[in-house]
């Protein structure tokens, strides 16, 4: 439940429940736009209210069509040859289902760092193939592999979703 919900089963409007608690008026409008109260503020929330901590903290679980997702996911098998498809056909079919959530956030920014990253090693791989006289086939051994790789990378997150609901590769920093 969410804190508009509980302030209104309680019959207070805003100014009540900020006079009840103690906290301004427009931190009340942040929680209940979707901020977390934390701290001092879930503990005055939860008293003025008369609930446990639990309720109030709990953000509620976006409910989530993993089919669609792993759709998603695995648009980028057909595609991963081309460049920026591997992106954009991901990308269009999040447009179009609105599909904007954590997981496929994830999937659409690891299909980005790893055409960002294969690219700058096919081109390093092209440089050194040239400075350094080595087999002229190398670039497109290189490339195949990064192509393989990429492939097993999606279908080891599509595997993951359908069993464990999230992904097994994903970025820290997202």
């Amino acid at each position: 439940m969410n804190i508009k919900a509980l302030r209104e089963q309680k019959h207070l409007t805003q100014e009540e429940l900020a006079k009840e608690s103690g906290i301004s008026i427009r931190t009340i409008q942040r929680i209940e736009a979707g901020q977390e109260p934390k701290g001092h503020t879930a503990k005055a929330l939860m008293k003025a209210l008369d609930l446990d901590l639990t309720t109030i903290s709990k953000t509620p679980r976006e409910d989530l069509n993993y089919s669609l997702i792993k759709a998603i996911n695995i648009s980028s098998v057909f595609v991963c040859a081309v460049p920026l498809l591997n992106i954009i056909l991901p990308l269009t079919i999040m447009y179009y289902k609105k599909q904007f959530n954590s997981i496929t956030k994830q999937i659409l920014s690891l299909q980005i760092l790893w055409t960002i990253a294969s690219f700058l090693i096919f081109v390093l791989t092209a440089s050194l193939t040239n400075a350094l006289s080595l087999h002229h086939r190398l670039p497109l051994w290189v490339l195949i592999t990064l192509i393989i790789i990429n492939v097993i990378l999606i279908l080891r997150n599509a595997t993951s979703i359908d069993k464990n609901k999230k992904l097994y590769f994903k970025l820290n920093f997202i």
